[in-house]
């Protein structure tokens, strides 16, 4: 093995260090930790600082496509400061007090939930508005069907993400070609299915998953993923009032760490339209959910690496101008907004928590190389889980993170 110059100095220090006694070593590596000690918050921005979070009312209030569903123009709306879990909370209320056939079931919602998102709803509404199910996820997502086929509005509960699959068979069977099949005649537009997604670092393999990639090719269902409280009230309104079935998946680390202040207004936020973040020229990231943090300290990092870092990162492309886009509707996808960007930027970077093969990056990457490919001046990169069970143990090392991201934005900027 070939060593560089650098990898050299720093064995030879190690194996000096190795040398010495217990104590001595101990008190060496003591006395280097006092003279650099790390910073208590960590050396890169974490969520509670993120930038994309609305802090203030006005900021939330101006939010993008933001549409209130009483009066149009409100001088004097208020906002809350909320975490995700009570912002989808207040959706479900705004539901329940808008629409009388409404109706909250799955496994436990009737006591708030295993992450607290109906807390209070049962006492609020009644039990026999919000109630429990047995243990059996597709029974759940059939009496969603047949409840919304009679005209119910369904808002149905599958406890964790990786237990769906045993609605597979109901959701893309049935509730996806159920207008299809009628000729127009029926729809489901009334059934919206919540689950919890995405890795927690410690939920292995039964509870860190992310199934939206199963379900991109069972045409007639919408799959959307909130990044933030904002987001989320206002897409699982949009949801619950949109005209098709839905699957709303909720990243879970999300629930108590994103916190902003929400609108208590009953408003919507528009269903397959990509926003745009932070616009850019040089480079496109493409991601949703809790990896969209992932990106942003990605970005950072880039612009201003830390002492560690600089080595690997070329000052040529630290001024890079990169757009950041949260896909936010995995089904259908906003295809304009994204090949638009890529035809400006030429560039781009998929950014997700599944593993690649069959990943929803796939399909993505394919649409964007067969419109942009002469524009592009680097191939599409992906940024993903592995290929594996998401492991328990090792969980962190299976989340794609913020260095493994800088790597993909630094081979495509220099391609």
């Amino acid at each position: 093995m070939i060593l560089s110059r650098a990898a050299r100095s720093n064995l030879i220090r190690a194996k000096k260090l190795m040398r010495l006694p217990t104590k001595a070593r101990a008190s060496t590596v003591a006395a280097t930790t006092a003279e650099n000690p790390p910073p208590a918050e960590g050396s890169l921005p974490g969520l509670a600082s993120s930038a994309l979070l609305l802090s203030t009312r006005d900021a939330a209030l101006r939010t993008p496509g933001i549409a209130w569903l009483d009066e149009p123009d409100s001088a004097d709306r208020e906002t809350r400061k909320m975490n995700t879990y009570q912002a989808i909370r207040d959706a479900m209320s705004n539901a329940l007090t808008r629409d009388d056939s409404a109706v909250v079931f799955g496994e436990d919602v009737a006591f708030g939930g295993v992450f607290r998102c109906t807390m209070g709803l049962a006492e609020e509404f009644g039990r026999e508005r919000v109630f429990n199910t047995p243990l059996t996820e597709q029974g759940i997502a059939g009496f969603s069907i047949g409840l919304a086929a009679m005209g119910q509005t369904a808002i149905a509960e599958i406890q964790f993400g990786d237990y769906i699959f045993p609605a597979f068979d109901q959701l893309v069977n049935e509730a996806a070609k159920f207008r299809f099949r009628s000729g127009g005649k029926f729809d489901l537009g009334k059934l919206t299915i919540r689950a919890p997604t995405m890795s927690v670092g410690h939920g292995g393999l039964y509870h860190s998953q992310s199934p939206e990639g199963f379900f991109m090719a069972a045409a007639g269902l919408k799959i959307v993923i909130p990044r933030s409280p904002i987001q989320a009230k206002g897409l699982l309104m949009a949801s619950i009032e949109d005209p098709n079935p839905v699957l709303f998946f909720e990243p879970k680390i999300l629930y108590r760490s994103a916190v902003e202040q929400v609108p208590t207004s009953a408003y919507t936020l528009p269903l397959s339209r990509a926003e745009i973040l932070k616009p850019g020229t040089d480079l496109t990231i493409l991601s949703w959910g809790t990896p969209i943090y992932t990106a942003e300290t990605a970005m950072n990092i880039l612009a201003s690496p830390p002492p560690s870092l600089e080595r690997i990162i070329p000052k040529s492309i630290r001024n890079a101008s990169v757009e950041l886009i949260d896909l936010r509707t995995i089904l259908p996808w906003d295809v304009e907004t994204v090949v638009e960007s890529v035809k400006k930027t030429r560039r781009l970077v998929i950014l997700h928590e599944a593993g690649k093969i069959g990943g929803v990056g796939s399909d993505i990457a394919s649409t964007v190389t067969e419109r942009c490919f002469l524009r592009m001046e680097a191939p599409v990169r992906r940024v993903t889980g592995w290929d594996t069970p998401v492991p328990l143990q090792y969980e962190k090392f299976y989340i794609p993170d913020a260095i493994r991201m800088v790597d993909a934005m630094v081979e495509t900027l220099t391609y």
